[in-house]
């Protein structure tokens, strides 16, 4: 026996790995998934009857953990997933919504939270990626909405836009994080052009299901103002890569891209969002001014055929009636705007001028000051009217500063690249102008878009300035 033990085979025999390193990572990950997988198991039945029998919401949980189990692996492979997909999840996530507690939360809801705990980790990881500029342009809007959330008499409603915020800013730090180069500049901005292609796409299925004389184009979107302003971000970006592409792109890449462009504008004019045909048509005037006056007879061209477009004229002719407000008479959308506007802002105090209400304070309150209201909450329609109502002129200007510290960020790209500075630049330009007249803070994909180009611009702007710091100061002799 003892000869059989001190044989080489046996002596070449070793434990098992995880027995010798039991809290190594991927072994502890392991046995917290079997744990998770047994506690879903007996949480089973009281899931299905939690979530009404529906298969989507069903699936809402294992889809979270399948995010959650990705963001471990790999973080920035999570974060461009969620940017190529996110465009087209709206729907799909809608149904994965149910009610806890009285508040109705989902997979989208986790999705946000996975965005937010990915810019914690991409902080931690790299501190120093970003400049503390960055932060600055952020941190007195955030800190404001903060103390708004406090103030709020309405705290779910209120802690969920704030999140909302935070999400949008951890969006920016991602796109922040994914550029280090123009290549790496330029992947991320195909990345959200290969996002609107599930959009797109069915927005030939809402048209033949849904077109008729007041038809508005939503597609995956649960609104159409969302999908136009997500459009007016989309366009953008691919424009700018359609007008710098490489010298041996061929020709029906060049075609594919302009033949996609056009059809981007054709579904924008479908969504028949004023304010977005407004910021687009801007964008192409100045870009015909500051570099190719052609594309000012392209716009007189476009801008005639649309008006054959069903309901087009119809929409840019219904601001030239309704703007008196009388009893039973119908105003135009500009014109309940206003009065909205002046009836919020006239029930405030003169107080409520420098501090706000607290957040969400407009909508929860305009069934009380809002004549018109009937039984139906309404938002501001105005990121401005909404700001001063419920933050008030310290929320204002704080976010006006945002605004235009990322445009004096992005200014040095001008150095490498005038028409990424140009069109990001105008990025934000469309958001203000698009500001004034609609919620823009809950349009979430719109924003996170919006963000993460912000946020890829940026780093590329600040490889310019570090690339310029860093060459060696040649002294005079004299």
């Amino acid at each position: 026996m003892v000869a059989l033990l001190k044989r080489p085979t046996l002596h070449s025999l070793k434990m098992p790995d995880f027995s010798r390193h039991p809290s190594r990572m991927v072994y502890l990950m392991v046995a917290l998934a079997i744990c998770l997988a047994g506690l879903l198991g007996a949480a089973t039945p009281i899931l299905v009857d939690l979530m009404g029998g529906s298969v989507a919401k069903l699936l809402a949980l294992p889809a979270a953990m399948l995010f959650g189990l990705l963001l471990i692996y790999d973080r920035k492979l999570t974060l461009l997933l969620i940017v190529v997909l996110r465009a087209g999840a709206d729907n799909a996530l809608d149904l994965t919504r149910f009610s806890l507690g009285g508040y109705m939360i989902g997979i989208g809801g986790v999705i946000n939270g996975i965005v937010i705990l990915l810019a914690i980790l991409l902080i931690f990881e790299r501190p120093k990626a970003i400049p503390q500029r960055a932060y600055m342009a952020w941190a007195p809007f955030l800190l404001i909405t903060a103390i708004g959330v406090v103030h709020s008499p309405f705290t779910g409603e209120s802690v969920r836009l704030f999140l909302q915020q935070l999400s949008y800013f951890s969006l920016f730090i991602g796109g922040y994080y994914c550029v280090r180069n123009q290549p790496d500049f330029r992947f991320c901005l195909k990345l959200m052009v290969w996002s609107s292609l599930i959009p797109v796409l069915y927005s030939f299925v809402d048209i033949a299901l849904h077109f008729s004389g007041g038809f508005r184009l939503k597609s995956t979107f649960a609104h159409a103002n969302i999908m136009a302003f997500y459009l007016t971000v989309i366009i953008t970006i691919a424009f700018y890569l359609f007008k710098t592409l490489p010298p041996k792109a061929g020709l029906g890449a060049r075609c594919g891209l302009v033949a996609y462009l056009l059809l981007m504008l054709v579904l924008l004019l479908l969504t028949k969002t004023r304010s977005a045909w407004l910021a687009t048509a801007l964008g192409f005037a100045l870009y015909a001014l500051l570099f190719d006056r052609r594309f000012l007879v392209y716009m007189l061209v476009m801008g005639v055929t649309a008006l054959f477009i069903p309901g087009i004229g119809d929409r840019i002719l219904d601001l030239g009636q309704g703007n008196e407000v009388a009893t039973y008479a119908t105003l135009n959308s500009f014109a309940w705007r206003v009065y909205l506007w002046e009836t919020g802002l006239g029930w405030m105090s003169s107080v409520d001028y420098i501090w706000g209400k607290g957040l969400q304070t407009f909508y929860e309150n305009s069934v009380i000051f809002f004549p018109l209201a009937g039984k139906i909450k309404w938002g501001a329609h105005s990121v401005y009217v909404q700001l001063l109502f419920e933050l008030g002129a310290i929320g204002l200007v704080a976010f006006l500063w945002q605004s235009i510290s990322m445009i004096k960020q992005l200014a040095p790209l001008v150095k490498i690249d005038k028409l990424a500075a140009f069109s990001l630049i105008l990025i934000i330009v469309n958001f203000l102008i698009c500001a004034v007249s609609d919620n823009m803070f809950y349009y979430l994909s719109y924003n996170w878009y919006l963000w993460f180009a912000i946020g890829a611009g940026c780093a590329l702007a600040r490889s310019v300035v570090v690339e310029r710091n860093a060459k060696p100061v040649v002294q005079s002799r004299y």
